[in-house]
């Protein structure tokens, strides 16, 4: 039977590999501002945390860092319910999955936060339902006897 050790080279890459997971979703969540993903790069820096967090217990030999990691997968699953929560609620009020045009849940008295809109393409309208294809009917109409109809016969 092969003894497998666990070696500093086998942390570093183990730690290297949590560093690029956290480093990627802190570029995402400030980088984007879809709440979607916003919550996933958020998912994303808890997931190198417990990486690393069973990194260093194995290393150590000991499980804390395997419960450490039951706690984060715990949290995340409890702020997954509650991100879903406020998307859908937002969405309703604001018809759309953007950050900066939910002002209307901030603190009374702040003033809102206005980006500048020069950095940003305008949008080309899409085509309307004016330019849909429109197809030719498939056949005679059937009549509607009265039995399918619902109504009664006299």
């Amino acid at each position: 039977m092969v003894e497998t050790t666990f070696t500093a080279g086998n942390l570093t890459t183990y730690l290297a590999i949590g560093a690029f997971l956290f480093g990627l979703g802190t570029i995402g969540f400030l980088t984007r501002r879809n709440l979607i993903i916003m919550f996933l790069s958020a998912e994303l820096m808890l997931q190198g945390v417990g990486l690393t967090f069973v990194a260093f217990g194995r290393f150590h030999g000991n499980f804390n860092g395997q419960i450490m990691t039951i706690m984060i997968l715990t949290i995340a699953a409890c702020e997954a319910a509650v991100a879903l929560a406020l998307v859908v609620q937002l969405f309703n009020r604001a018809n759309s999955l953007d950050v900066s045009k939910w002002q209307s849940i901030r603190e009374p008295g702040l003033p809102p936060e206005v980006e500048d809109v020069t950095e940003a393409e305008p949008l080309l309208a899409g085509p309307g339902a004016e330019s849909y294809p429109h197809l030719t009917p498939a056949g005679i109409e059937p009549e509607i006897s009265v039995i399918a109809s619902g109504q009664r016969a006299q």
